[in-house]
């Protein structure tokens, strides 16, 4: 079985010949493996703490953070400490912060500080630069990585962990955790997860000590990562803070287990009694049946329809729990499954946005000179990587769709392919990173030029008939069979063009601009 798990691209659907770009779907390349798919980092130069390959791509980064980010200038041309808030030197800061901090007493006069809103103002542009530089890092993967399964499998854990914070190198600290576990035991995964700093600060463990028992963290890991609403109890919340006391971090982002504020006394956590720890605690989750179940029906729901059907939940959580928790093979067995290629299990996924941009990018090749700007319609359809709205992450199904961004949606593929001018204004966000900006800073508009290679989708359609092509298109980009009276629209508006690449490029843009498109 493990052969015949394919790599699935985000957004580009679900069937074999949906997965991979016109020139690949055409060579029809080999299987991958998800057992034996290799872990791959974001990318990164040479240059780690004391200056040698390795570390995290820039002087002084967080070692094995992946991501190559350029040092950030003063206006006067001074290094100043990176995203992640560490000096050029590679001694980690307390805190993210660009500019010059409130003078000692006895420096005002040589070193006057800037007033506090200008620094604020910089250091919020600073991180919030840094997290554009993630953002399209990872877009750029998911668009063109050869392990395409385990982006996408990254990008399900990447809301399911749902974590916000102003710690760029934390946030891709968590983010590479998540890449490298995505395809191997869920235990592992959560707890690796669970003891990075980005969470811990997140759900507050850091405040939770004996004696005064935070619940944050231990509520929202029974909850919303292992076990779901109604499988345990308010005294499971309580006797699980307590297991987690003593969680934290230090000052270098690395987990540290505090003893002294660990409660060492005995707990009862899903009727089972003991001086347990953290890793304790999620040891007995994991034994809960509940916790399976929980998984696969979100995994499911994610890859194969918003609606689960029982009669396939229950033989993949029993395969799940007998496989101790192993994520490909769950994965593998879900693909393979009769019922994962039948009309019923098509066309019944409304793709988030990343998913819907990043299998634009890969399905088509596209090339945008500065691929920045994608990340604005993203966030105009309700998604920024790294940002959730909350800690439950994402929302999913029909809640991607409402009338403004439905239009956007629609009209995305004319203002890429035809260059258009196109222009939309962001909601405010309190949550953002640089809040309070001008109704024209928030205002994304179209002026960069993409460029769609035709010679690749030519490769696809061989000698086919002019006449035939909408429909062997069709095929290769949707979902949901073309209906006759779509098709029609698609005929005529590839008749009005003068070329043959006119042509193509107007059957191509009409496809991608059908609601169809829209579902995976």
């Amino acid at each position: 079985m493990a052969g015949r798990l394919r790599a699935a691209p985000p957004g580009c659907g679900r069937r074999p010949q949906h997965r991979q770009g016109p020139a690949a779907a055409a060579a029809r390349g080999p299987r991958l493996r998800a057992h034996h798919e290799r872990r791959t980092f974001l990318q990164r130069p040479a240059g780690g703490r004391d200056g040698r390959t390795g570390g995290s791509g820039y002087p002084g980064g967080r070692a094995g953070s992946g991501f190559a980010c350029p040092r950030q200038l003063s206006a006067a041309g001074h290094p100043q400490p990176g995203p992640d808030g560490r000096a050029p030197g590679g001694r980690r800061r307390a805190a993210p912060a660009l500019g010059a901090g409130p003078a000692p007493p006895g420096l005002a006069a040589a070193a006057p500080r800037r007033p506090y809103p200008e620094q604020r103002k910089l250091q919020n542009e600073a991180i919030r630069d840094a997290f554009i530089g993630m953002s399209t890092a990872w877009m750029n993967k998911m668009a063109t990585s050869p392990g395409q399964l385990r982006e996408k499998v990254a990008l399900f854990w990447h809301g399911h962990f749902a974590c916000r914070t102003r710690r760029p190198d934390d946030s891709l600290a968590l983010l590479n955790t998540i890449r490298e576990k995505a395809l191997g035991k869920f235990p592992d995964l959560l707890l690796a997860v669970s003891q990075e700093p980005a969470m811990l600060q997140f759900l507050n463990n850091q405040q939770n000590r004996k004696e005064h028992p935070n619940e944050n963290f231990a509520r929202e890991v029974m909850e919303l990562f292992t076990l779901g609403r109604g499988n345990y109890t308010e005294n499971d919340v309580k006797e699980a803070a307590r297991a987690f006391t003593g969680w934290s971090y230090d000052a270098q982002s690395r987990f540290t287990f505090r003893e002294r504020q660990h409660d060492a006394g005995p707990k009862t956590l899903l009727g089972q009694t003991g001086n347990f720890g953290g890793e304790d605690a999620l040891r007995i989750i994991m034994q809960q049946p509940a916790a399976a179940t929980f998984i696969v029906t979100k995994l499911y729901r994610f890859f194969v329809n918003d609606v689960p059907n029982p009669a396939h939940i229950e033989p993949l959580t029993v395969a799940f729990r007998k496989s101790h928790y192993d994520i490909g093979d769950l994965l593998e067995r879900m693909f393979s499954a009769d019922w994962f290629y039948e009309p019923a299990a098509m066309a019944t996924i409304i793709k988030s946005p990343v998913v819907l941009v990043a299998g634009l990018r890969r399905t088509l090749n596209l090339k945008v000179d500065n691929d920045k700007q994608l990340l604005g319609y993203q966030k105009a359809l309700g998604q920024t990587l790294f940002m959730p709205p909350n800690v439950a992450g994402w929302p999913c199904g029909r809640a991607w769709i409402d009338s403004s961004s439905l239009l956007l949606r629609l009209q995305l593929p004319s203002i890429l392919f035809k260059n258009a001018e196109f222009a939309v204004r962001l909601k405010d966000d309190e949550n953002d990173i640089t809040p309070q900006t001008t109704g024209r800073e928030r205002t994304v508009k179209n002026t960069e030029t993409t460029h769609l290679p035709l010679a690749p989708i030519q490769q696809l359609l061989g000698g086919a008939p002019t006449e035939n092509q909408p429909q062997l298109l069709a095929d290769f980009l949707l979902q949901a069979p073309l209906r006759p009276e779509n098709l029609a629209l698609v005929q005529q508006a590839a008749a009005k063009a003068t070329t043959p690449e006119e042509r193509l490029r107007n059957t191509l843009l009409s496809l991608l601009s059908l609601p169809e498109y829209q579902l995976a």
